[in-house]
């Protein structure tokens, strides 16, 4: 658990969901996440949680990577056929499947279908939870 400016404590799960939040937004506003932070701060007073910024930054920086991976482990689907949340999350699982090696491989994508179930519909969470399982064999084999 991480502290925010608050000395609340945030888990990981909630520091997730707040890096999915600013990606989701850059999907539509085009600005750098580090502007999406900034505003955010500043209309609503909303923290960002060190882990959420690493990620959703990491997710900024490797973008073209990911989206790579994720449309070669799609079976049937364009990407331009996936729905914008179900991107989002696969893009963050997939970021932290490749590089944040605390990790378990099993939790990014348990976070991953469990963000799908809030944010998107079950149908959703099982296309995401299939993908990364794909996903996780074509990492596997590029290491």
């Amino acid at each position: 658990m991480n502290d925010n400016s608050n000395g609340k404590k945030v888990t990981r799960h909630e520091e997730r969901e707040q890096a999915f939040v600013l990606l989701f937004e850059q999907i539509f506003q085009e600005h750098s996440i580090d502007i999406i932070v900034e505003d955010a701060k500043e209309a609503r007073d909303i923290e960002t949680g060190k882990y959420a910024l690493k990620l959703a930054k990491g997710v900024e920086e490797k973008r073209e990577e990911l989206d790579a991976v994720i449309e070669s482990n799609l079976k049937g689907w364009k990407m331009n056929r996936i729905s914008k949340v179900s991107l989002t999350v696969l893009r963050i699982a997939v970021y932290e499947m490749m590089y944040e090696k605390t990790v378990p491989v099993s939790v990014a994508i348990n976070e991953a279908v469990e963000l799908s179930k809030k944010y998107a519909t079950k149908g959703d969470a099982k296309f995401v939870n299939g993908v990364l399982g794909a996903a996780v064999k074509s990492i596997d084999e590029d290491k």
